[in-house]
């Protein structure tokens, strides 16, 4: 049997190589994308292209983990992307950009750990993504990427007190959102 746009999750957690091809050849551009969009400030492209191959061998390694469709393994290896990019981004910077998450550093967190927590906060992507764009890219780059409020002023153009103020405004529609959720006001 061949690997087709029908079986290929299945394959891919039988084992079956036919299937990592198929993903390879599908998601490719995607996992480049992310991983790019998230690497690039480093500006070396070798990096880029060694955490692809990761994320593949972690998709490889852990597809038997993954339950759901297509459309939730889409998610699932855009996740394992982002956060393979995140983690290199980590180790290549020195934690530069990262100085926040120093004690969350030394106990290492697989991909797979932070998807757990994902999981936990779609509802709060989902908020977020209500935000107003600028918003949202202040948002991300802040409690996503790590970034400092001085480097997301310079990135967008914005004084770091206005960045400060759409935090505090976002944090406290968020907080409202949440409470008309249930959520329990317990956001960022």
């Amino acid at each position: 049997m061949k690997c087709n746009e029908n079986n290929y999750i299945q394959r891919l957690q039988r084992q079956k190589e036919d299937a990592l091809e198929f993903i390879v050849d599908k998601y490719l551009p995607l996992m480049k994308g992310i991983a790019y969009k998230i690497l690039s400030p480093l500006q070396n492209d070798g990096i880029i292209e060694e955490c692809v191959n990761d994320i593949f061998l972690s998709i490889w390694n852990h597809s038997k983990k993954f339950q759901g469709d297509a459309i939730d393994f889409r998610k699932w290896i855009c996740a394992i992307a982002k956060f393979k990019a995140i983690d290199y981004y980590r180790r290549t910077s020195n934690g530069k950009e990262f100085s926040r998450d120093i004690i969350e550093e030394t106990v290492e967190k697989s991909a797979e750990d932070e998807l757990v927590i994902l999981e936990d906060k779609t509802e709060l992507i989902r908020l977020i993504n209500q935000l107003e764009p600028v918003d949202r890219k202040i948002f991300i780059m802040k409690f996503y990427l790590g970034l400092k409020t001085e480097d997301i002023s310079k990135k967008l153009g914005l004084t770091e007190s206005a960045i400060s103020n759409r935090i505090y405004r976002g944090k406290k529609k968020l907080h409202t959102k949440a409470a008309n959720l249930d959520f329990g006001g317990s956001l960022v």
